[in-house]
């Protein structure tokens, strides 16, 4: 099979499809690999890496395309990649079709085959090529939150940690998913003082015995205990993901009004249209916006942050399955791996995922 890795354009996008080891890898598999030019460069995969192990270095996007039959993208393709896909393609992407569903219906209309990342499925129920980025996204969440309460950038002024004598700060995590969990156990490393909602008592019962109930509250959701937990909070972070589908609101506006002034919202779910009423996306370049306030921070591809470590946790989930797509063939392989098949958003020029299809017709 023909693989293309066109060289990501978002922006402040450095992450790539496959490294210089993944590519090794597929072509000892019989198939061929075109690498866009300067793909990797940013963090530290040259094109000289990848000619080395078998690749082809391709100048123009609009060359892979014509090339390559199988896509390998981290990022959903954007509108000025679209006049290079047709129905020859099939991207293998996070495509977050939800969260933007014009654009999700643009990119259907060319015709490609199309695997969300996001949508792929396990035995457990889990989802093992989302769950890496999440667990990224999950970690800088209180990164960014922590930096964007200092004052110079605009915050309260507060520091999330553990002084003598000084009351710990406030941290609430909305969601105890991968993102949420791994926000939580940052916080307690941190020494905030922790609110964890989540809808399922089951899961607030395991994450109690583990961090217990010492400066830890575990919530079940419900609006007003969230507008509850949220007053009284330093850092909220949203992290609600459903399957498919356009993230609950959680937080509604009004909320915002009895919020501390400078408090910091960070909103992982943006990617699938956001979780807060008052999210709108923001790029790296200009992270964070204020409303009523509050200093949001909506950053869609959060992981961008850190391209290399992403990167490497990206390849070691999605390799086995781009392996299984071209030893066996798109039809087959999807045929014959319910999960990979769970993947599959967009085929024909429609929209096939009964979730993202669900979000799209809303």
């Amino acid at each position: 099979m023909k693989i293309g890795v066109p060289k990501e354009i978002k922006n402040n996008e450095y992450r790539v499809g496959l490294t210089p080891e993944s590519v090794s890898e597929i072509i000892k598999n019989n198939h061929e690999v075109f690498i866009q030019k300067n793909a990797g460069t940013e963090i530290g995969f040259s094109n000289e890496q990848y000619e080395k192990v078998g690749a082809t270095i391709i100048e123009t996007a609009e060359e892979l395309y014509k090339n390559s039959e199988l896509i390998v993208k981290v990022k959903e393709p954007v509108p000025e990649e679209f006049a290079y896909l047709n129905d020859k393609h099939t991207v293998f992407a996070y495509l977050h079709l939800a969260g933007d569903p014009k654009t999700g219906l643009e990119l259907a209309s060319t015709g490609i085959t199309g695997i969300a990342l996001e949508t792929v499925t396990a035995d457990d129920g889990s989802m093992p090529l989302l769950s890496p980025m999440s667990s990224i996204a999950g970690q800088l969440s209180i990164v960014v939150g922590s930096y964007h309460l200092l004052k110079p950038n605009k915050g309260m002024g507060t520091l999330i940690g553990a002084l003598d004598d000084v009351e710990r700060r406030v941290v609430t995590v909305i969601g105890a998913g991968v993102a949420g969990t791994m926000a939580i156990e940052k916080a307690v490393k941190n020494k905030a003082r922790l609110k964890i909602i989540d809808l399922s008592q089951k899961r607030l019962d395991e994450l109690r015995s583990v961090y217990g109930d010492k400066n830890v509250e575990y919530i079940l959701s419900s609006e007003s205990s969230i507008e509850e937990a949220i007053t009284e909070s330093d850092l909220v972070i949203g992290a609600v993901y459903v399957i498919g589908k356009q993230a609950p609101k959680v937080i509604k506006n009004s909320m915002l009004e009895n919020m501390k002034p400078g408090a910091v919202m960070v909103d992982i779910s943006i990617d699938q249209g956001g979780c807060f009423e008052s999210s709108k996306p923001t790029t790296h370049d200009n992270p964070t916006y204020e409303k009523n306030g509050i200093i949001h921070y909506c950053v869609t591809n959060m992981p961008g942050a850190v391209p290399l470590t992403a990167t490497q946790a990206l390849n070691k989930a999605t390799l086995p399955y781009i392996l299984e797509l071209a030893n066996k063939g798109i039809e087959k392989a999807l045929n014959e791996n319910e999960h990979l098949a769970n993947g599959l958003n967009i085929k024909n020029s429609e929209v096939v995922h009964e979730g993202v299809k669900e979000a799209l017709s809303a």
